[in-house]
Order: C-alpha cells, then sequence, then structure tokens
C-alpha cells in the first residue's frame, strides 16, 4: 500500500509570496511511480496543476496557469516530491493534493491510485 502525506500548507500567504509544499511517499518503491499534484477550490473540481516522472528522465509538465511560478522536483533519497510555489495569486487558493501512480504520469486525475489527504493553500489578495 502506498501512502502519500502533505506538508507545507496552512495559514495565510499574502499574493505574490512564496510556499513550498511537501509530499512524502511510502510503502513501496519511490521510483517506482510517477506523482502530480493536483488542486481543488471550492465550488470547482479537481485539476491538475504539475507532474513528475522520475523513473528515467526528469520530467515536468505543468498546466498553463502556473508555468513560470511552479516547479515540481523530487528528492528520490528522502521519497519526496516538492512542488515550490512562487508569485502566488489569490486564484491559487485551493486544497493541494499530491497523488502516485504506477507508470508514467499523466495530467488526469483518474489515472491515479493513491492520493494524500491534501493541504490547504489560502492566498489574500
Amino acid at each position: 500500500q502506498v501512502q502519500l502525506v502533505e506538508s507545507g500548507g496552512g495559514g495565510l500567504v499574502q499574493a505574490g509570496g512564496s510556499l513550498r509544499l511537501s509530499c512524502v511517499v511510502s510503502g513501496r518503491t519511490f521510483g517506482d511511480y510517477a506523482t502530480a499534484w493536483f488542486r481543488q477550490a471550492p465550488g470547482k473540481e479537481r485539476e491538475f496543476v504539475a507532474r513528475w516522472s522520475g523513473r528515467t528522465t526528469d520530467y515536468a509538465d505543468y498546466t498553463d496557469s502556473v508555468k513560470g511560478r511552479f516547479t515540481i522536483s523530487s528528492d528520490n533519497a528522502k521519497n519526496t516530491v516538492y512542488l515550490q510555489m512562487n508569485s502566488l495569486k489569490p486564484e491559487d487558493t485551493a486544497v493541494y493534493y499530491c497523488a502516485a501512480r504506477a507508470g508514467t504520469s499523466t495530467g488526469y486525475s483518474g489515472d491515479y491510485n493513491y492520493w494524500g489527504q491534501g493541504t490547504q493553500v489560502t492566498v489574500s489578495s
């Protein structure tokens, strides 16, 4: 069983500020899983934010609205995936979820078998 635990959210950050979210993946060999970040704002569907496929290549992909501001990365030694968020905007406010799946990463939430509990990111204007 794969378990994901997010951290780094909570509290309030002003627009233009930065946060780094972390997701610790346990239960299986970290390198066997592709990971991604999704987010869900109140009243909206869960949406793709960023994905990381670090099994053989360091491949990253982002939704258009966060390109140039967010960076996904991983530390295999720590079994951890990060989401560095810079130049935050009020529209980035959401619960952020880390997800993992065997195989390659995708931008579709339905492809992921394992999810963290979510961490709240709130950006004030």
